[in-house]
């Protein structure tokens, strides 16, 4: 079912501990969990995918990436990190609301 929402794909490894402490965030933020139930399609990889569309500045861990319903990857969503432009910390989780 289409439902015309962008993604945002959250790349993570289990064992990473931003990765970790970005979670932890993400979990106790009120508004990030109903920005993921109602304005976005949350997809969680747990291990990083080879494929160089989905890791526009490299293949780093954590990263977030904004993807509109037209598939392409929003490049202006971007977090302060110009060396890492999809990282982002618990710290920026403001920029995510």
């Amino acid at each position: 079912m289409l439902t015309g929402k962008p993604l945002m794909v959250i790349h993570h490894l289990e064992e990473c501990p931003y990765s970790q402490d970005l979670r932890k965030a993400f979990a106790s933020s009120p508004e990030i969990q109903q920005m993921a139930q109602e304005d976005f399609i949350m997809l969680n990889l747990v291990h990083s995918r080879s494929d160089d569309n989905m890791a526009p500045n490299g293949h780093y861990i954590p990263r977030i990436l904004f993807v509109d319903p037209s598939m392409t990857v929003r490049a202006d969503l971007a977090a302060k990190y110009r060396n890492s432009m999809y990282t982002y910390e618990p710290d920026d989780i403001s920029t995510c609301e």
